[in-house]
């Protein structure tokens, strides 16, 4: 071989090392950098979980505080008015047990093989489903709402998340049993009105009963509150925080 070729062949050789070298070194850093923002996304969402944890704590200890405060308020020397009109507000912001007659509606998924239907979906309880119940009972004047012993609120919200429905950031499954406070009567005769709710689900097979009551209980929100305000205006006023 000649002088020529063998100067050829090793500048070939040492050409291509230099460019294996190259590209390991540039996969080398490009997985460095993927594998680092991976652990800075991480890292942030973890520092996420722990700010949002410390944030739920402060408010539910704000949340005791003010429940023990709103007591000792309501049981102290208050004119019958003002002591009425603070039980209304409990009573109505669902910061308080309550106890009446009222209904139980208790509402399951369909019996129909999910094998022969086009769409298994309609035979499900889902959260529509329950907002139609709740909405019924709340137009027929029910004065308090609990789903699986989860007091409704103004700040509470449904919705699915797979087989489970939510409520009050928790995850519930059917059966879903809904009771209510106030006049029986008149909520059984609201649900099971012609072309109501009930017949309305019945249709597709979903299995929905209301027992009427003489006495049941249903618990204060135990959830947190948390309350959002407006800054003062030039005339200094402020808005009310919605609960």
């Amino acid at each position: 071989m000649s002088s020529v070729k063998k100067n050829f062949y090793w500048s070939v050789v040492l050409a291509s090392l230099i460019i294996g070298v190259f590209i390991s070194v540039q996969f080398r850093m490009t997985t460095d950098i993927k594998d680092n923002e991976t652990i800075r996304r991480t890292q942030e969402l973890a520092d996420q979980v722990v700010q949002l944890k410390k944030e739920q704590d402060v408010l539910q200890s704000q949340l005791i505080r003010m429940r023990g405060q709103l007591e000792s308020l309501s049981t102290g020397p208050l004119s019958p008015q003002i002591k009425a009109e603070m039980e209304f507000a409990t009573r109505f912001s669902g910061l308080s047990e309550l106890t009446g007659s009222g209904v139980e509606v208790t509402l399951k998924d369909s019996d129909v093989s999910q094998i022969f239907t086009d769409n298994p979906n309609l035979y499900i309880v889902h959260d529509e489903d329950i907002l139609k119940v709740v909405n019924e009972l709340k137009a027929a004047g029910a004065e308090a709402v609990a789903i699986n012993g989860q007091r409704l609120v103004a700040a509470t919200g449904i919705s699915c998340i797979g087989p489970a429905i939510r409520i009050n950031e928790k995850a519930l499954v059917p059966p879903f049993i809904i009771t209510a406070i106030g006049s029986p009567e008149t909520m059984e005769g609201a649900l099971k009105m012609r072309g109501g709710v009930a017949e309305y689900l019945q249709f597709y097979g979903i299995k929905i009963s209301v027992k009427k009551l003489e006495k049941l209980t249903i618990p204060a929100y135990s959830g947190s509150i948390k309350m959002d305000y407006i800054a003062e205006t030039d005339n200094d006023t402020s808005s009310v925080p919605e609960a």
